[in-house]
């Protein structure tokens, strides 16, 4: 496989220095809204990078639920091993891609529980069928490989047969609040445009990085 040959010359838009926004998550929902408009149905997909406390980083993809000025928000059952390894280490990071608009987004920042009045009101809002998909996954809990889901749907589904689907106290939100945002946009020639904001006393300092 010949694979040191594939490149692409990113030529579809640049970040414009002279008119900035002040505030990164504002700056972001403007790229996130670009990004929607090209990829609906996986704009919200990033990587999320965690650190395990044998100081092992992991990295997975998750969806982005919600952001606003107190950060990215998404949801996973609190057994899992990114859950495990964010009680032991809050600080993590995200990335997001947008191939279709040649640009990425770095988010480091640390992760919080949200409230469990937060986590009820989107398990709410999920498909009958992910809300018993909550009750049914034992997040990153080992399985004999033939092992079928068949009767323990089932028997969900008996329990909760006419009533409505309650969240597992083992399954809610995190929020990541950002300390450090870079914007990367690919330019011609590898000279790609670098925006980093980072968070210092409450104030989001900006500043330009070398391609």
């Amino acid at each position: 496989m010949d694979i040191k040959n594939i490149r692409l010359n990113y030529k579809k838009s640049t970040i414009d220095f002279s008119d900035l926004s002040d505030n990164p998550i504002q700056y972001f929902i403007s790229w996130f809204s670009d990004a929607l408009t090209v990829n609906k149905d996986e704009a919200n997909a990033c990587v999320l990078a965690t650190i395990s406390k044998e100081n092992m980083p992991s990295s997975r993809v998750v969806l982005l639920k919600e952001v606003n000025d107190h950060g990215f928000t998404f949801f996973t059952n609190y057994t899992s091993e990114k859950a495990i390894e964010i009680e032991g280490n809050p600080n993590v990071a995200l990335n997001f891609y947008w191939p279709e608009l040649e640009r990425q987004v770095r988010v480091i920042g640390m992760a919080k529980k949200i409230s469990a009045k937060d986590s009820d009101a989107y398990f709410k809002s999920r498909p009958r069928e992910s809300q018993i998909g909550a009750w049914l996954s034992n997040q990153s809990g080992e399985l004999a490989l033939g092992y079928e889901f068949t009767a323990s749907l089932s028997a969900l589904e008996s329990k909760f047969k006419d009533r409505d689907v309650e969240r597992p106290l083992h399954w809610g939100g995190y929020c990541i609040v950002p300390t450090k945002i870079e914007f990367w946009q690919g330019r011609p020639s590898r000279l790609h445009d670098r925006l980093v904001y980072e968070l210092d006393e409450n104030k989001w300092n900006k500043k330009r990085l070398a391609p």
